[in-house]
């Protein structure tokens, strides 16, 4: 397994990305789904905007240092990584709060000459942030939200569905929904689709534009590599934009901020995502970090992404005690985000013993390890290393009651 872990980080064309990025020998980090590594380059540009902007222009730099411009230009960087084009995206705020604004948003869309569609559809297995913002959206547009197993939503949809929320990529078993097949029948039962991408932007094509997707948020500290808290984005088909009315609306999406006008005239374009003064400091940082994407192809990261995962797979059958691990990340590819779950006994003690012995993963309580495989910078020996120690530490930590 070592030996064909080197030859295919021999003939990895992305290979050679993972000096971009501070990582240390000692640490396989398979940890990138929350939270990426940090970009060499970033610590001397966030230097600059902290010395120069911030301490010599001070408030200049909201005109000369491009701050002000900063969610629409950086959401421009985003949007060929989510296959948008540009004008699409606005980059601010958190992903809780874009997806309060993208499902209020998308509910005030809907033809008020059928108020028959009263259902907002939540995917039953969504990561639990996304459900309290739909409860809390439900409440205030007086929509119920009805939670649908992933599996059974193409059946559920109907004449009462307004709108649709539902997760790219699951976030506990990495599997990957159909967003093409899924928002193609949205459309065709009268509903809008707010997709959360999350654990998809960065670690595979998405089509956006392509697939007629009305809204989409997604964060931007995973496959990203913004930083932590890193500003989400939000973004808002061109389609809907003259009529997104979003219900946050702050001075800085007034299509005259500086006009302190009491009355609210929304701007045109994605600017309406904006609400309030932009977090400038993260958000130079992420669009520093976006350099690292330069020159990248989507489709070899996604060919990396599944190569690294069917080779992990493949070596935890071949390390790990028979019967101690059963994966819950979908074997076909078509179905399968760039993580691994594994359901294993006693997770929480075989993960601190990984992590003990530097293999960085994380846990999803009870039972779930999750690993996962950012292309940019992670490399075959990475995954047979971790499998490796991964069967180790199974052979030491007993299956039954502490």
């Amino acid at each position: 397994m070592a030996g064909r872990a080197a030859a295919l980080d021999a003939a990895d064309e992305l290979a050679a990305l993972r000096d971009l990025f501070v990582l240390d020998e000692e640490t396989t980090y398979l940890d990138g789904n929350s939270l990426g590594a940090l970009p060499r380059h970033v610590p001397d540009r966030v230097r600059d905007v902290i010395t120069r902007q911030w301490g010599r222009l001070r408030i200049r730099s909201w005109t000369e240092g491009g701050w002000w411009t900063a969610p629409e230009r950086i959401g421009d960087r985003i949007a060929p990584l989510v296959g948008a084009g540009p004008g699409r995206i606005v980059v601010g705020d958190s992903t809780s709060v874009n997806i309060f604004k993208a499902l209020v948003g998308a509910v005030r869309l809907l033809d008020p000459a059928d108020p028959a569609r009263d259902e907002i559809l939540v995917d039953a297995t969504t990561f639990p942030t996304d459900g309290y913002i739909a409860a809390s959206a439900a409440r205030m547009t007086g929509l119920p939200v009805v939670p649908v197993d992933p599996d059974l939503l193409l059946g559920s949809l109907g004449p009462r569905t307004a709108v649709v929320l539902l997760n790219h990529v699951d976030f506990r078993t990495g599997r990957l929904h159909d967003l093409p097949a899924i928002t193609a029948a949205a459309h065709e039962a009268g509903a809008l689709v707010v997709w959360d991408l999350c654990h998809s932007a960065g670690a595979l094509p998405v089509g956006l534009d392509a697939h007629g997707v009305d809204l989409a948020v997604g964060c931007t500290y995973k496959y990203l590599n913004g930083g932590p808290g890193a500003p989400a984005f939000l973004y808002v088909a061109e389609r809907h934009q003259p009529r997104f009315d979003s219900p946050l609306p702050g001075w800085n999406s007034h299509a005259d901020p500086f006009a302190m006008d009491g009355e609210y005239a929304p701007a045109d374009g994605a600017v309406r995502g904006r609400v309030g003064t932009p977090d400038i400091l993260s958000m130079l940082a992420l669009e520093a970090a976006l350099d690292v994407w330069d020159g990248v192809r989507l489709d070899a990261v996604r060919e990396k992404s599944l190569a690294l995962t069917d080779f992990f797979l493949e070596c935890v059958e071949a390390y790990a005690p028979k019967g101690r691990v059963d994966s819950l990340t979908p074997a076909a590819h078509a179905e399968r985000g760039s993580q691994v779950a594994l359901r294993c006994a006693r997770a929480p003690a075989v993960m601190e013993a990984l992590i003990a012995r530097g293999i960085v993963g994380d846990l999803r309580r009870p039972d779930v390890l999750r690993f996962g495989f950012t292309p940019l910078y992670t490399g075959f020996a990475d995954a047979e290393r971790a499998a490796w120690v991964l069967g180790a530490v199974l052979r030491e930590v007993p299956p039954g009651p502490v």
